[in-house]
């Protein structure tokens, strides 16, 4: 069994019953969380466009991370770029988008679009409250998100899973919630934060920027040693073991790297758009030999 096919038999259980819904993203995390499936294996998108999109959709990824943070992309773009990549996938990729800040509009485009989100620089339990109100639909669980008129077809693409609860009430059982804590003060919050806000899916703990944060260096492929970073390290774990939470997170390299880097992560992203890339710098190089002068 090729890996594609693979990915299409575990991933047809998270599809909606429409695609212009979101995956049931928050069930598969916590599969894979509990080792019911493999770790969720994504694809980062740092360089979010739509024929790159269209291009990867049906490769065999289980999740897409659309990086609406770091990239020029709009609105339209980004979700546009998340219908390619859940309608061409025919549903066998999950998309997630890592939304622009914390602003209201920005999560409920993401969520319009039928993505899960990525939400950056969660640094106290009021962002992460305000984070999680945006999302879901609904006074009785705190939320302030506005339903759609027309994102869902009445009769046609609104059918819930659950048929004994709203389609309003189902979304909010679908679409995930993954924050990213990247900061000293982020971390030092997690634990309430996750104590208070317990409708987090998954926590991304950012090296670069909590190194960054911290007043420490970050350099590619070195491996940081200094005691305050390794106290950091410790902390993070520490906390997620205490509240049960999946992780997630990059797991790049050879197999031994990647293996370690993902080690108790429960979403893993083990491709890079812009690093596959930069491999075409060794063809430049090979050129250069290749074609020397005769003289």
């Amino acid at each position: 069994m090729t890996a594609v096919q693979n990915q299409e038999l575990r991933m047809a259980a998270y599809r909606a019953p429409s695609l212009f819904q979101p995956h049931r993203a928050r069930q598969a995390l916590r599969d894979a969380h509990e080792g019911k499936i493999s770790p969720l294996i994504g694809l980062y998108l740092g360089l979010s466009s739509v024929p790159t999109a269209r291009y990867i959709a049906p490769l065999g990824f289980d999740a897409v991370f659309i990086d609406w943070e770091h990239s020029s992309c709009n609105v339209e773009t980004m979700t546009t770029m998340v219908h390619d990549i859940s309608f061409m996938s025919e549903g066998r990729t999950i998309p997630f988008v890592r939304i622009p800040g914390h602003e209201h509009a920005a999560v409920g485009y993401a969520l319009d679009a039928g993505a899960s989100i990525i939400v950056p620089q969660v640094n106290t339990v009021a962002e992460a409250k305000h984070v999680v109100s945006s999302t879901k639909y609904g006074a009785k669980c705190g939320g302030t998100r506005s339903a759609p008129p027309y994102r869902l077809i009445q009769g046609i693409t609104d059918t819930p899973i659950d048929k004994t609860k709203s389609i309003h009430e189902n979304q909010n059982d679908q679409a995930a919630i993954v924050i990213q804590i990247e900061s000293l003060e982020g971390l030092n919050n997690l634990d309430s934060i996750l104590s208070e806000v317990p409708e987090i899916d998954a926590v991304w703990f950012g090296i670069i920027d909590c190194r960054v944060s911290m007043g420490l260096r970050w350099e590619s492929g070195v491996v940081p040693t200094e005691p305050e970073w390794q106290e950091a390290l410790a902390k993070f774990g520490n906390i997620m073991r205490k509240h049960n939470k999946p992780c997630a997170g990059f797991a790049l390299g050879p197999p031994e790297k990647m293996r370690a880097m993902g080690e108790g992560k429960s979403l893993v992203f083990v491709a890079v758009d812009v690093l596959a890339l930069l491999s075409i710098v060794a063809d430049l190089e090979n050129a250069h030999q290749v074609f020397v002068p005769a003289n």
